[in-house]
C-alpha cells in the first residue's frame, strides 16, 4: 500500500512539474511571436514605420507588444517583451526577456492597449540593462524617435541620444516620450525559456546559451531583413 502511495506521490510531482514548465515555456514562446507581429505590420507601413536606418546601426532594441493601460495598477510593471542586441559578427543575438514600468508613456486617448520599440544607439545602454534595471531616461538619454523613409536628426536631442523610443496605438507608429519608464530584465522567464535556473542577461547577449526555435529564428530575421531596408 505505501508503495503505491509512494509512486502515486512521485507520479503526481512529476505531472505537476511537467505541466508547469509547459505553460510557462509557451508563454515565452509566445512574447517572440508577438513581437515579430508587432516588426511585420511595422514594415508593412512605408510612410510610418521606424527608419531602417536606425535598425541597421543599432546596438539593441527592444520589443514590448500589448502594453495594456490597467496593467498600470499590477505592482507597476504593465507589459512584457524581448530584446535582442547586435553581436560581435554582426547577427542579432538570441532574445532575453524584459518587463516594462513606471514613468508617463504618453497614453492616447481611446487607445486599450500600445506596442513600444526601444532602439538602443549605444553599446553603453544595453550594457546598462544587463545588470538588471534600467530606467530611460536616468541611465541613458533617451528622445522620440523619427518616423519615414529617412531619418532627420535636425535636434541635438535626438542626436545625442542613447535610446530611440517609438509606441503604436490603433495602428500607426509615432515617436513618444519614455522619460522614467523602467525596464527590468524577466529572470524567471530567461530561465523557463532557456530551461537554465540563474542564467545571467549576458550569456544570453554573448551567445554562451541559444533556443533556436522557429520563433526566435524568425524574430531575429525579421530584424536583419528590417535593418537592410527590405
Amino acid at each position: 500500500m505505501r508503495a503505491r502511495i509512494g509512486k502515486l506521490g512521485v507520479a503526481l510531482l512529476a505531472f505537476t512539474l511537467s505541466g508547469a514548465a509547459i505553460p510557462a515555456f509557451a508563454d515565452e514562446s509566445k512574447r517572440v511571436s508577438e513581437a515579430s507581429a508587432v516588426i511585420k505590420e511595422l514594415m508593412a507601413m512605408p510612410e510610418m514605420k521606424v527608419p531602417p536606418a536606425l535598425f541597421k546601426d543599432a546596438a539593441g532594441i527592444a520589443v514590448i507588444p500589448g502594453v495594456m493601460k490597467g496593467g498600470l495598477m499590477v505592482g507597476g510593471r504593465f507589459g512584457t517583451g524581448v530584446m535582442v542586441v547586435r553581436e560581435k559578427s554582426g547577427e542579432w543575438s538570441a532574445p532575453a526577456f524584459v518587463s516594462l514600468g513606471g514613468g508617463s508613456l504618453g497614453w492616447q486617448i481611446g487607445a486599450e492597449s500600445t506596442d513600444f520599440i526601444l532602439v538602443f544607439k549605444t553599446r553603453r545602454s544595453v550594457d546598462g540593462l544587463t545588470k538588471g534595471k534600467f530606467t530611460v531616461g536616468v541611465d541613458a538619454s533617451v528622445a522620440a524617435g523619427p518616423v519615414g523613409r529617412t531619418v532627420e536628426a535636425d535636434t541635438d536631442a535626438l542626436m545625442k541620444a542613447e535610446i530611440v523610443s517609438y509606441s503604436r496605438s490603433r495602428g500607426l507608429f509615432a515617436g513618444v516620450s519614455m522619460e522614467g519608464a523602467v525596464l527590468h530584465i524577466d529572470a524567471d522567464a530567461n530561465a523557463a525559456f532557456y530551461k537554465q535556473k540563474g542564467i545571467k542577461t549576458d550569456q544570453i547577449f554573448s551567445g554562451k546559451v541559444a533556443n533556436d526555435s522557429t520563433e526566435v529564428l524568425q524574430f531575429r530575421e525579421l530584424l536583419k531583413r528590417y535593418a537592410s531596408g527590405m
